[in-house]
């Protein structure tokens, strides 16, 4: 009379113990986010009100999660271990917005970051690890933030070099041996305003 409840209970524990595989998967390059849903084994939509479906993630800051993290805005982030890759996305966005940042991540720190700003443009920046500085630029002459259009990016980052081209018009490529390390995972970013982004995909080089 008990074998029926101890099945269902086995069958369950099975169940949920598949879901938690599922949820806790690690995404593997080549990847590509197609933005159908908030969840997603591996991604993390973090610091903001992220809506994420029809393709879109879509964001606007709360300046009062902004101040609880300490100045730094919505982000989302890819766990993605690779040493070599591109990665494309386009993003827009709005006129409020000041900032639009990719940073890839190494175990020990950032690795390489890209920084776009309504005001001074884009700067490349690296993190050499054990010096006095945070980070160094190693390249400018991207554009300025621009509202309202959507923006294509392709950032390349192979051994010690770095590639990003924004739009159709501006490429900067620059050098540092730190951006060689091997890095864990890939965001996006910004700060104020609102940003979506689409079309975000990795693959090895």
């Amino acid at each position: 009379m008990k074998s029926r409840p101890l099945a269902a209970l086995a069958l369950a524990t099975f169940l949920a113990a598949g879901i938690a595989a599922q949820e806790t998967a690690p995404l593997t390059i080549p990847f590509a986010d197609a933005f159908t849903s908030l969840r997603l084994a591996g991604r993390t939509a973090s610091r903001g009100p992220w809506k994420i479906a029809d393709g879109v993630a879509a964001c606007t800051q709360d300046d009062a999660l902004y101040k609880q993290f300490k100045d730094h805005g919505p982000i989302i982030r890819w766990d993605l271990p690779f040493e070599n890759a591109r990665i494309r996305f386009r993003y827009r966005a709005d006129a409020s917005a000041k900032t639009f940042v990719f940073t890839a991540n190494g175990e020990t720190g950032h690795v390489f970051r890209f920084v776009t700003s309504a005001e001074r443009g884009t700067d490349l920046r690296a993190f050499p690890p054990g010096g006095e500085a945070k980070s160094i630029s190693i390249g400018r002459g991207g554009p300025k933030l621009q509202p309202g259009d959507w923006v294509s990016v392709v950032v390349e980052l192979s051994g010690a070099k770095a590639t990003v081209k924004i739009g159709d018009d501006h490429e900067t490529t620059a050098e540092h041996p730190s951006l060689s390390r091997p890095k864990k995972d890939v965001s996006l970013g910004f700060s104020f305003g609102a940003v979506a982004i689409r079309d975000f995909a990795i693959e090895a080089l």
